[in-house]
């Protein structure tokens, strides 16, 4: 089961505010996708939040681009900063990247965040977000959201 960021904010509103926090706090982050052999690619990318929708631009014929395009599974991981703080704690969210064809809604996209063109942009459906945190100095806490469950909470001393 997939879905959209707009539908798992509306499931697990605390969780995706501090998802958002988290890729708010710097501009670069990394993704994962597959190359052709099947062996994984990390890459920087910036990310958007916009109606409902988390989405990945990216520069025309990027590598990244090419693998999505070929396999649309990805991991994407919020950028952790500097030192070992990791305000708000380590975030990814996995899923499967759609490339948008539809000129209406890239021209939408275009207006908002003004990338370079050409450029490719792709939504996203997500299959989980993890949050995994340092509570009380103690525990490591793991959140895991997947479509149509509840977080599941796991802590570890």
């Amino acid at each position: 089961m997939n879905t959209n960021w707009e539908a798992f904010t509306t499931a697990e509103p605390a969780l995706a505010k501090t998802v958002e926090e988290r890729f708010a706090t710097h501009t670069h982050h990394v993704l994962a996708t597959l190359r052709k052999d099947g062996s994984p690619r990390t890459t920087g990318l910036e990310v958007r939040f916009l109606n409902g929708e988390l989405w990945l631009g990216m520069m025309p014929d990027s590598l990244k681009a090419l693998d999505l395009r070929r396999d649309p599974r990805f991991a994407l991981q919020a950028n952790p900063g500097s030192g070992t703080g990791m305000g708000g704690g380590d975030v990814r969210i996995s899923g499967r990247a759609i490339e948008v064809e539809d000129r209406e809604t890239r021209r939408r996209y275009a207006e908002e965040v003004e990338p370079t063109e050409p450029f490719h942009l792709f939504r996203t459906e997500l299959t989980e977000v993890v949050r995994t945190c340092v509570e009380d100095g103690t525990y490591l806490v793991l959140q895991v959201w997947k479509p149509g469950e509840p977080v599941r909470t796991l802590k570890r001393a």
